[in-house]
């Protein structure tokens, strides 16, 4: 309650530096109808890397660091693109944080608990649904082409996802910076931009904390 206090009392300190909260709706809600072609790119790349987990691949945290970045990176240039250099810059640096924290872990990851599992599945999913923006007479089109990999809330929610049902990518540091970046985007989309639906992307980020104290403690023990 008091992070979400904090983040709340951030938000509006940020006010001054922002822009309106019906131009950043209209910003977001024009890269996501105008890139619908490259969101069915990314729910075909997502769809490979979920499938190969499904058949039991366990790539390494390396690797996983690498794969996950891209979508990251991908938010960061529409972003530029947009015109919006806050949401620009911070997937930018989450980019390069989900890049080079697992980079010294070579080894191949294994699937977490059940319930993190379970949790990661169910953001991963919402992540790809994620039923915003989009301009659609049919709720199909939410399927193949939901913002995932255009704009923050829909791209957290898939990455983080994937990072709980994979242990974090056995970086305590990557979860508490993903973690943070999930709940603070999800308050700023719910409490600022009144996109409600945003507040399941603050529950998975914090249930990636809450993972992320769980395994500490249990390294520990």
């Amino acid at each position: 309650m008091f992070l979400a206090e904090q983040i709340i009392y951030g938000l509006n300190e940020l006010n001054e530096f922002m822009p309106a909260s019906d131009e950043l709706l209209s910003g977001l809600g024009e890269i996501a109808n105008n890139g619908r072609v490259l969101a069915v790119i990314w729910h075909a790349y997502f769809s490979a890397l979920v499938l190969a987990l499904a058949l039991g691949v366990r790539p390494s945290a390396r690797l996983s660091g690498l794969l996950l970045s891209l979508p990251l990176f991908s938010v960061s240039v529409l972003a530029w693109a947009q015109a919006n250099p806050f949401n620009a810059t911070l997937f930018a640096v989450l980019g390069t944080v989900t890049l080079s924290m697992p980079a010294r872990h070579s080894e191949r990851l294994q699937t977490a608990p059940w319930w993190a599992v379970s949790s990661g599945a169910l953001l991963f999913a919402f992540g790809w649904i994620y039923p915003h923006f989009v301009e659609t007479h049919s709720s199909l089109t939410y399927l193949y082409a939901s913002p995932l990999g255009l704009i923050p809330c829909p791209t957290l929610c898939a990455v983080i996802g994937i990072g709980l049902m994979l242990r974090g990518l056995g970086s305590y540091a990557w979860m508490v910076v993903l973690g943070a970046a999930g709940v603070f985007y999800g308050i700023f989309g719910a409490a600022r931009l009144g996109v409600t639906l945003d507040w399941v992307l603050v529950a998975g980020a914090l249930m990636m904390l809450f993972y992320m104290v769980a395994a500490y403690r249990a390294r520990r023990a």
